[in-house]
């Protein structure tokens, strides 16, 4: 497949092996509403709290929308949209690496891009996520007046791309039917079937029975058009005249046409690539929603998404109780949406703005507020999120474990580091699961509860006595081992050093 090369790609595409895994370290000062909530709201460098996240929340988020800076040229004041094409490239790669990391199966990621650097983008996701995992493109109208200051075209719309995890399990919603949609039903005849859409009964296709004249009501013979045919036998189309769902116009000297009725066609429609500011929002929409909540948030960020864009996403996306994530929250209209949908969700973004305004924005979606896309869903408030800031690494730069760090971090990234799943829940005893059959244990500051630098921490067989049995291969980490390769293999059980401290 090709791929795109770039000045420095060589460096990015093993950036992620030299991130430091460094924990959330929740701030409850911050935190807001319910204190059980699972949405998270992470201030500090995205690359940094992706990589945080993925020893919790690998393969677990069903849907990703991210709205990176453009490269559009020019400044912004909390970040610099107006990087070199080769930086911007080595600064998405190992970002849409880690999300990649997240997604679930059956999840899909949505990113917004326009003519800058979309085509590049385009190339790149091909490499990341594998050409086949390509959903689809979208066409978003984000402007709908034309600027005649423009030096050759006015540019109104933006790209949206979509990929999946895995393109044969990816699951899309389709979309409720709109009013408009519906007003196209009338019931000109007033039948008690309801209002209804009348549509052709030929085709281009041939079809052996689809030759022959019918008669209308007035007596006025009618054959299909030069070069098709009746869609239906002679005999089902007398039939359906007699069920009066064959429409004839009303004088009834029209060419024949089909009744299909609002009733029995489907509630939902099949999303389309094109998406007009009616249905999903425009830039001026999106700024006027956020002045009306932060001040001087339209200022800082200037190219928002509007809330109907993302609640358009979303509902095809995902599902009540799912969770999404944006690494680039902005103002934080992703959180804000999902939060009014009834989904969990993760934002990240890095600056004091992370608190002024996105934790700002979100304690009052949490009280109710009615903009946006409020009284669409009926939001009325309620739930919570907790603000989180990264943490020290868990390694310093020697790669040994920093003094001071928990057990329930360490066991995250073991687990992950072996298994590369998610542990939602550590437990309180050395197993920290099974996994393929294969069980793995952790001998780490005093989880048996001898807090002594060796105590608890070495293998040796009075130790081994007391770790939960397994019926297959073992794994145990622990600082070292008493016990000789012999015993070891006789026991199906394998020893891995932890890298402490020399003085531990």
């Amino acid at each position: 497949m090709p791929s795109l090369h770039w000045t420095g790609k060589d460096a990015a595409v093993v950036a992620i092996r030299d991130v430091p895994y460094r924990p959330l370290v929740a701030v409850p000062s911050l935190s807001y509403g319910e204190p059980e909530t699972e949405n998270l709201l992470i201030q500090g460098d995205n690359l940094d709290a992706l990589k945080g996240l993925l020893p919790v929340y690998a393969g677990r988020v069903k849907c990703v929308f991210i709205d990176p800076p453009y490269n559009t040229r020019s400044a912004f004041e909390h970040y610099d949209d107006n990087r070199e094409h080769s930086i911007w490239l080595s600064m998405m790669y190992p970002r849409l690496e880690l999300l990649r990391e997240l997604l679930s199966e059956d999840g899909s990621i949505w990113v917004t891009i326009d003519d800058n650097e979309g085509h590049y983008l385009k190339v790149m996701m091909d490499e990341v996520f594998g050409r086949g995992n390509f959903v689809t493109g979208l066409c978003w109208e984000k402007v709908y007046t034309l600027k005649n200051t423009a030096r050759l075209f006015s540019e109104q719309h933006d790209h949206i791309l979509i990929y999946s995890k895995q393109f044969d399990k990816v699951t899309i919603n389709h979309l409720p039917r709109s009013e408009k949609q519906n007003s196209a039903f009338k019931n000109p005849d007033n039948d008690h079937r309801g209002p209804w859409l009348d549509s052709a009964v030929h085709a281009r296709n041939f079809y052996s029975k689809g030759s022959y004249s019918v008669t209308g009501p007035t007596g006025k013979e009618f054959s299909p058009p030069q070069g098709r045919y009746w869609t239906v036998s002679k005999e089902n189309f007398e039939q359906m005249d007699r069920d009066r769902m064959i429409w004839w116009g009303r004088d009834g000297n029209n060419v024949p046409r089909k009744k299909a009725f609002l009733s029995e066609v489907k509630q939902s429609v099949v999303p389309g690539t094109i998406w007009g500011y009616q249905d999903s929002g425009e830039n001026a929409q999106a700024k006027n929603e956020i002045k009306a909540l932060v001040d001087g948030i339209s200022e800082v960020f200037i190219t928002v998404k509007p809330e109907r864009l993302l609640r358009r996403i979303l509902v095809i996306a995902t599902n009540p109780g799912d969770l999404v994530l944006d690494s680039f929250l902005g103002s934080g209209t992703t959180a804000a949406v999902a939060h009014k949908m009834g989904r969990r969700w993760i934002g990240i973004e890095m600056g004091d703005h992370a608190e002024t305004h996105c934790a700002a924005r979100l304690r009052k979606v949490i009280d109710g507020e009615q903009g946006g896309i409020s009284k669409e869903v009926n939001w009325q408030g309620g739930g919570g999120f907790r603000f989180c800031r990264l943490g020290e690494p868990v390694f310093d730069g020697r790669g040994s474990i920093r003094p001071g760090v928990g057990f329930a971090d360490l066991a995250r990234w073991v687990w992950y580091r072996e298994t590369r799943q998610p542990l939602a829940e550590v437990p309180t005893t050395p197993l920290l699961g099974v996994h393929q059959g294969t069980a793995y244990y952790l001998l780490y500051n005093g989880i048996l509860g001898d807090r002594r630098p060796a105590g608890g921490n070495v293998l040796t067989a009075p130790l081994l006595q007391v770790l939960a049995p397994h019926d297959g291969p073992r794994v145990v980490f622990g600082e070292a081992c008493r016990l000789h390769e012999s015993r070891l293999a006789a026991l199906n059980l394998r020893f891995r050093q932890l890298p402490y401290q020399a003085n531990a």
